[in-house]
């Protein structure tokens, strides 16, 4: 794996050989959650596609069979762990009532989507790569978790519409397509492992397109233009017209 995919193990998630062993027997809910946290810091470390059974049950202290008591396969488990992991993310972030005006909140937006993706490039892999395009995807927990994930952004460019900001003739949810999609064009090569970004540059750059692009007050400082044309036209006309008069 490139060294993009390789994260420092986080080993406060790690269940000890005597906690899933011999001794005290831990109710099934805190043993899966051992797991899942020792698969959370094999991944990061290994990658998701070169990860093995054996290597999260070494970390998690357990033996290879405990883990399909819990869980199907590796699938089924790296699936989980990505479920976990994106439901923090959509509890983490509660800084957008805080930002004023439509194009720092759509920046923000923006931003929080890179942040992710730098600082977590495996599992966002995952997610894009494979869970994007698995043929169950729309049945599955994360098609809802990613709405709520970018609603925000259809809430944002919504309010724009209706306040008069943006032009209503393209639909907030194209808006939303635009910015995400944009995002994942210019991490790709990151998350392939060649090449990288800036955070700020992107941000700012997705941000100000669309918000330049859907200003209202452009086309009507552009119409209010063409009509001062206009009269001063119509003026030059009558001055001439009394000049012409004159002579």
């Amino acid at each position: 794996m490139n060294d993009i995919h390789k994260r420092p193990s986080r080993r406060q998630g790690k269940v000890s050989k005597t906690e899933s062993g011999g001794g005290q027997r831990l109710p099934t809910d805190v043993r899966a959650a051992g797991i899942l946290a020792a698969a959370r810091e094999v991944i990061d470390e290994k990658g998701y596609e070169s990860v093995l059974i054996s290597d999260i049950a070494k970390r998690a202290g357990v033996v290879d069979g405990t883990i399909y008591r819990y869980f199907k396969n590796k699938r089924d488990l790296l699936e989980q762990v990505a479920q976990r992991w994106f439901g923090e993310q959509l509890a983490m972030d509660s800084q957008l009532n805080a930002v004023k005006g439509t194009r720092n909140k759509l920046r923000h937006l923006a931003w929080r989507t890179l942040a992710i993706i730098r600082r977590e490039p495996v599992l966002a892999r995952f997610m894009l790569m494979e869970l994007r395009h698995d043929p169950r995807y729309r049945s599955t927990p994360f098609f809802e978790m990613n709405k709520r994930f970018t609603q925000d952004v259809i809430a944002v460019c919504t309010e724009a519409v209706v306040s008069g900001e943006f032009l209503s003739d393209v639909s907030p949810n194209m808006l939303r397509d635009m910015l995400h999609g944009c995002i994942e064009h210019r991490t790709w090569a990151f998350l392939q492992g060649e090449g990288d970004f800036d955070i700020e540059e992107v941000a700012d750059g997705i941000a100000t397109v669309i918000y330049r692009g859907m200003l209202a007050k452009r086309e009507l400082a552009q119409g209010g233009l063409y009509e001062a044309v206009k009269r001063i036209e119509s003026v030059a006309g009558k001055l001439e017209d009394l000049m012409v008069g004159k002579s």
